[in-house]
């Protein structure tokens, strides 16, 4: 077993002397209360029962893999979809706020990636406002994607996005919603559009890019072998005989790396065993974490689980919890720094500050947690549930992942804002996030609880190495083959 960085060698070296050799005095009556709250809430496990998922090996997914790795995918050819969604940093870039385009060397991911000061776009800190969120079990998602909601399924078989509005069907987003979600990283200046084609709306940009992998249109001479893509999308499609106009189009692209993501499932977790009838797959104190995760806070708990419900850990729900509000904001408010989450979705007031409750498999490798990355460790992001006003007061900006950071003095303001949304939300009797009370011991078995929810391969760079491509594949050089701060291969010491 191999990891990737300081914080997953602590965390799984914890978790694992707590949970891989088992706990053979494990408390009856603990397990007995468990039973209780795993009947009431319908658990079984299987956070994706149901889904018929793409596995890694198929033609597919393979191919998606590929065009997910690859610069070609990106306006300028420096970012591409593995920029800000890495297996090897949990799916996501191990960054408070990620840096796309415009970065120094474009092939380092995680926290030696900076941007290139020269840039006249450069303002002095990550361009991209919000968090990445993991990859890992996006196939679990029925509902919706993104932090504020804004790729969603309206019926079964339709799905709204930015193109249509919200709550309209986007007839170009037919397929699911990862494939959905995939078409609009390319459309966003910050992560993969750039600021060189500003000229070209959301479709254009996107037909632009097929265009330069298929060798036609506007793309046409822009790559020395398109012969290596349709080769592969032949394959993958199994039209030996397509042309590439026929085949390389941005409705197959975003197909494709749709099979790709949803083929990243990773719920074999100890907690998964637990729930399956093993008794000793984890620790006492992780049972102990549990039963807080589960009991309402007037009973002494964290209530956790009325968001963060089901085997897939979410409802799916956006909430305002006040996470610390940093970076430069998606234009809201009067200096246009702020983030008012959901509200920018569906343009009702009551979602002001509101984010998606995100699912908790893996949770202990896809930080820095938050829609803007603001805790470093999963203690901080607990102890915020537990008292926001407190912990935006008492917050410490030295934990960050990045330096360089725009409008840290205005991290308290904007966060305030948020808190002072949420007391009225409460004064109102709605159902929002209440403080509760925990020991240091009971936040720590929390924090354990936390780690049986990882699934081994998350944390083992040899069972991830599926959906890594093999290096130097594409003779057009754009693949990515990612590399530390220090030249090194990423996740190799």
């Amino acid at each position: 077993m191999k990891y990737f960085n300081t914080q997953l060698i602590i965390t799984s070296l914890l978790g694992l002397s707590l949970i891989g050799c088992g706990d053979t005095n494990s408390n009856n009556n603990e397990d007995t209360e468990l039973s209780i709250f795993i009947k009431s809430e319908k658990l079984t496990g299987n956070a994706l029962q149901g889904k018929v998922t793409p596995h890694i090996s198929d033609a597919k997914a393979q191919l998606g893999m590929h065009l997910f790795f690859s610069k070609s995918l990106g306006a300028d050819r420096d970012s591409a979809c593995v920029t800000c969604h890495h297996p090897l940093l949990g799916g996501g870039d191990n960054l408070s706020l990620s840096i796309g385009v415009g970065a120094v060397n474009a092939d380092i991911l995680g926290k030696g990636r900076r941007h290139d000061a020269s840039s006249s776009h450069y303002d002095g800190g990550p361009l991209v406002p919000r968090n990445a969120p993991t990859t890992f079990n996006i196939a679990g998602w029925n509902s919706v994607l993104f932090h504020d909601g804004r790729v969603a399924h309206i019926t079964s078989k339709n799905i709204s996005t930015p193109d249509s509005g919200h709550l309209i069907a986007d007839e170009l987003a037919t397929k699911n919603l990862a494939s959905a979600q995939s078409r609009f990283p390319i459309t966003s200046p910050e992560e993969m559009k750039g600021f060189n084609h500003e000229n070209k709306d959301n479709q254009e940009i996107r037909e632009y890019v097929a265009s330069r992998l298929g060798g036609y249109g506007e793309g046409k001479d822009e790559l020395k072998d398109t012969g290596y893509w349709l080769n592969k999308f032949q394959t993958a499609l199994n039209e030996p005989n397509g042309s590439s106009k026929e085949l390389i189009t941005e409705q197959n692209i975003a197909m494709l790396i749709g099979e790709y993501e949803n083929s990243q499932v990773f719920t074999n977790t100890p907690w998964k065993d637990y729930v399956e009838g093993d008794k000793g797959a984890i620790s006492t104190s992780a049972k102990a974490g549990a039963i807080l995760f589960y009991k309402s806070i007037k009973e002494g708990g964290a209530n956790c689980v009325s968001c963060h419900s089901g085997d897939f850990f979410t409802d799916e729900k956006f909430y305002n919890i006040a996470m610390p509000q940093l970076g430069n904001g998606k234009g809201d408010g009067d200096e246009g720094i702020e983030d008012f989450g959901c509200l920018s979705t569906t343009g009702i007031e009551r979602d002001k500050y509101a984010f998606r409750t995100p699912s908790l498999l893996n949770v202990e490798v896809t930080g820095p947690w938050g829609h803007t990355g603001a805790y470093t460790s999963l203690e901080g992001v607990i102890r915020h549930h537990l008292n926001p006003k407190e912990a935006i007061q008492n917050y410490d900006a030295s934990q960050l992942s990045q330096i360089g950071l725009q409008n840290l003095d205005k991290l308290k303001v904007n966060s305030i804002r948020a808190i002072e949304q949420l007391e009225k939300d409460r004064v109102a009797g709605l159902d929002v996030l209440q403080d509760s009370n925990l020991s240091n011991e009971q936040v720590n078995n929390l924090v354990e609880f936390l780690y049986t929810l990882t699934d081994p391969c998350v944390l083992d760079e040899s069972c991830l190495a599926k959906w890594i491509p093999k290096p130097n594949q594409d003779p057009n050089g754009d693949q990515l083959d990612a590399i530390d701060a220090k030249g090194n291969v990423l996740g190799r010491e």
